[in-house]
């Protein structure tokens, strides 16, 4: 299993790096002010993915946060509830031992 997820990777690896070489051609970004910056389109192209990647780690890290307080938040209620049963039980455990048999 290994060597297919090495090999997938290594394919992959040469697919991205054959479309490096085949879009090295320059092209002009225009900044606002009249700034211009040239660089190739592999470049311009990984600079895109990147800034997507990280503003959706950025929305996924907001809800992640959010997720994990209602699990704490759940945990605290669930021990409660059983600590709850637990002192429930002995109260009853010993008003049963006052009660007289009939």
């Amino acid at each position: 299993m290994r060597a297919i997820i090495w090999f997938i990777r290594l394919l992959l690896f040469f697919l991205l790096f054959g479309f490096a070489i085949k879009n090295d051609q320059l092209v002009t970004l225009n900044f606002f002010f009249g700034s211009q910056w040239q660089l190739p389109l592999v470049f311009v192209i990984l600079l895109t993915f990147a800034a997507g990647a990280l503003l959706g780690v950025t929305a996924t890290f907001a809800s992640l946060i959010r997720q994990r307080r209602e699990i704490s938040r759940l945990r605290r209620q669930l021990e409660l509830a059983e600590r709850n049963k637990v002192s429930g039980e002995t109260a009853l455990t010993a008003s049963e031992a006052q009660l007289p048999m009939p």
